[in-house]
């Protein structure tokens, strides 16, 4: 089984397929932050119209989405950005259509002028062993729903006035990287759901 991680430099989702024997590789423009014999540093574009990617049973995606979710709706007022969230959401469906026989693609809750496809389920950190909030939307193509591993119970924190809040997965635009990564919990559970639903497709 050969699987591709897109737009993933952390290899946290390309490290827990290997783990589990499955043959991944990361695609990002930056370097890798793992082992640089599982990364292309490239547009990913560019390797879905290679011949490398017809060899490829699935790819997991983690398309920009800058422009396209609900986060950045109020950049709207500052700056005209229809051609930066058209650019946005090309680049989302040429992945989302990409000719691979299974994949997922990842990204926050989208604007609905953002047009984007129906999303095919909502899964929370906190469904996989992680103690955060962060809302996140998986378009599925003939892969099974991810299915959560350890629930666990949300800690809050309080304002000096006394509002409470989640445990969110904020932070500042400086730490972008650090923002990107896929929760480890969560990358196990992709890499054990679907890395067996292909092997058992692949094997029939």
């Amino acid at each position: 089984m050969k699987a591709l991680i897109a737009c993933e430099y952390s290899q946290v989702v390309t490290k827990a397929f290997r783990d589990k024997g499955v043959e991944a590789y990361s695609c990002d423009l930056l370097p890798t932050e793992g082992n640089p014999a599982w990364h292309i540093q490239d547009d990913v574009r560019n390797v879905l119209r290679s011949r490398w990617a017809s060899l490829l049973d699935l790819m997991i995606a983690h398309p920009v989405c800058r422009y396209l979710c609900r986060h950045y709706a109020r950049w709207e007022s500052r700056e005209d950005i229809t051609e930066k969230r058209a650019a946005d959401r090309e680049f989302f469906l040429e992945l989302y259509n990409a000719d691979i026989p299974r994949k997922a693609l990842e990204n926050p809750v989208p604007l609905k002028i953002s047009n984007l496809p129906p999303y095919s389920q909502i899964i929370q950190p906190w469904q996989f062993g992680h103690d955060y909030s962060k809302k996140t939307c998986l378009w599925l193509v003939n892969l099974p729903l991810l299915q959560p591993t350890k629930v666990v119970s949300i800690s809050y924190s309080y304002t000096p006035r006394g509002r409470r809040f989640t445990k969110g997965w904020y932070m500042t635009p400086r730490n972008w990287r650090a923002r990107s990564r896929t929760f480890t919990g969560i990358a196990e559970a992709m890499a054990e759901q679907w890395g067996n639903e292909v092997e058992s497709d692949i094997e029939l």
